[in-house]
């Protein structure tokens, strides 16, 4: 099989940022107290380098990230992903213009039922398409932009 050529890392990190920009869904993993993994797929808005995630208060993911806030983010597919490692914080409260901004990018609401908003601080990002990008994929580490 012939991969396409590897993109430079500027590149990948403006694919990536476009993708955090129109992509609507991230599968999230999240770990219990007791080291129990969960996986659940969330909308989120990326905005001022941060997600944002909303989930009812007492699913498992909502009950993980205020118990041990680590997660790991997927988005994409497998042979074009951005995997993204970070630290998640619960929101008391959300500008309204923010709060409608993740409404329209969703597709859905959550504050009309008192879903809680978490927001997601990257401290790795890391991108790629084909094995010849894995050496290179990481775009960002402690929180920090390579490129």
């Amino acid at each position: 099989m012939t991969h396409p050529a590897a993109r430079l890392a500027e590149t990948r990190k403006a694919d990536t940022l476009h993708r955090l920009a129109t992509d609507v869904d991230a599968w999230v993993a999240t770990a219990a107290a007791d080291g129990t993994p969960y996986l659940m797929p969330l909308s989120f808005l990326w905005t001022a380098n941060t997600l944002l995630l909303s989930t009812a208060r007492n699913n498992p993911t909502s009950r993980n990230l205020q118990a041990n806030p680590q997660l790991h983010l997927s988005i994409g597919e497998t042979r074009d992903v951005v995997l993204i490692t970070g630290t998640a914080e619960l929101l008391d409260s959300l500008p309204d213009e923010t709060a409608t901004a993740f409404a329209e990018k969703a597709g859905f609401d959550p504050r009309p039922a008192n879903y809680p908003f978490f927001r997601v601080t990257p401290t790795r990002i890391q991108a790629w398409r084909e094995v010849n990008e894995i050496k290179a994929r990481d775009l960002m580490t402690n929180g920090t932009w390579l490129i």
